[in-house]
């Protein structure tokens, strides 16, 4: 089993024949000031498997700053179908929404865990906006 991609974006959506949609990806963000919540944030993974892994496996995501302190973290499960007959990978995209916590500026990482084994690091920065000056030029 191994992770194919994973990006944040601001929207993600998987189409009945299984086909991946993906608007708006970014690793930065920029927000009025500190604590702040990032709305509606979709993590975007796509995970590629052999046939034999049909069934379903554990995904754990976290999102880690940079004094690897956990801001965000939760479990959830993808599940791999019976692919048509004489396919031999199979493959599931699974879109995470979250409204994440960014209590400081700084780096963060999501850390992507599957089946127990970490499979990715996608990294996410947040910035203030700089200030304008007040009435003047």
């Amino acid at each position: 089993m191994h992770l194919d991609f994973a990006v944040i974006a601001d929207y993600a959506l998987v189409d009945q024949a299984g086909k991946l949609s993906v608007l708006g990806i970014f690793q930065h963000v920029w927000v009025q000031q500190f604590p702040a919540m990032h709305p509606r944030l979709h993590l975007v993974l796509r995970l590629k498997g052999k046939r034999t892994e049909i069934g379903e496996h554990q995904v754990q995501i976290r999102l880690l700053d940079e004094q690897d302190v956990e801001v965000l973290g939760g479990n959830g499960a993808v599940n791999f179908a019976e692919p048509p007959a004489g396919v031999i990978d199979i493959e599931a995209g699974a879109i995470l929404v979250f409204d994440v916590p960014l209590p400081h500026a700084g780096a963060y990482r999501f850390e992507i865990t599957v089946d127990g084994d970490t499979k990715a690091a996608v990294p996410l920065t947040a910035s203030q906006l700089p200030q304008q000056p007040q009435g003047g030029h």
